[in-house]
């Protein structure tokens, strides 16, 4: 997994007059803590942040943080991003949380399951459905992955992949529960269902066509 480097200064300032002034400075508040350490209010730049998160992704971020104080000195962690804020509307990031870990003790993160192949059972006329998109794993920080890749090609219709199916990395484990559905071959019975509405109420509208032209007066 690759360190991504992010310089960070001490804030001495709080409130939603400072926050708002560092956001229109193109930069966000944020807090660094850990087991052993914190909390230390920092800011980031906005665009150093956002250049880390569009090579990956916020949950399996490593980040080498480099932590400046008033007086100079320079104070350097391995964090994780815990916490993101995002304004809901704009998309803005708002305030940023930096958890301290151990490169040599485990973590707990979510990542994301990406579904492979086309199932059998797809070709067949059945529906793929995601059930989860998220599996949680423990690993050292330098196993620890973006994503998982589940291959489903093998699926028919009424076939599911469960988390104890899955074949995990060397390094990774997971506490979830091995019975739990990831993603399932649906049959088509929405489909067919809608089909067959449809014809009910064609039907219904050709008989009442029908009905309407036997009780019409004759021109005659």
């Amino acid at each position: 997994m690759a360190h991504f480097a992010l310089a960070a200064d001490v804030r001495t300032q709080k409130g939603k007059e400072a926050a708002r002034k560092l956001r229109n400075d193109k930069r966000i508040p944020a807090v660094f803590y850990g087991p052993q350490a914190g909390p230390v209010p920092l800011t980031v730049s906005t665009s150093d942040l956002q250049g880390i998160l569009k090579k990956i992704t916020q949950e399996s971020a490593i980040i080498d943080l480099k932590m400046a104080a008033t007086d100079g000195n320079v104070q350097d962690a391995t964090v994780m991003i815990k916490e993101l804020q995002v304004d809901p509307l704009r998309g803005d990031y708002l305030h940023a949380d930096f958890y301290e870990i151990s490169m040599d003790k485990e973590i707990t993160a979510d990542i994301g399951i990406n579904l492979v192949g086309e199932p059998v059972g797809v070709t067949r006329g059945g529906i793929l459905q995601y059930i989860r998109r998220e599996i949680t794993i423990s690993c050292l920080p330098d196993k620890l992955i973006e994503r998982l890749d589940v291959d489903v090609s093998g699926l028919d219709i009424g076939d599911a992949v469960h988390i104890e199916d899955i074949q995990l990395p060397e390094g990774i484990s997971t506490a979830q529960e091995g019975h739990l559905t990831v993603a399932v071959v649906a049959a088509p019975t929405v489909e067919e269902e809608a089909e067959e509405e449809v014809e009910e109420i064609e039907g219904l509208e050709e008989a009442e066509a029908g009905a309407e032209a036997e009780e019409e007066p004759s021109e005659e």
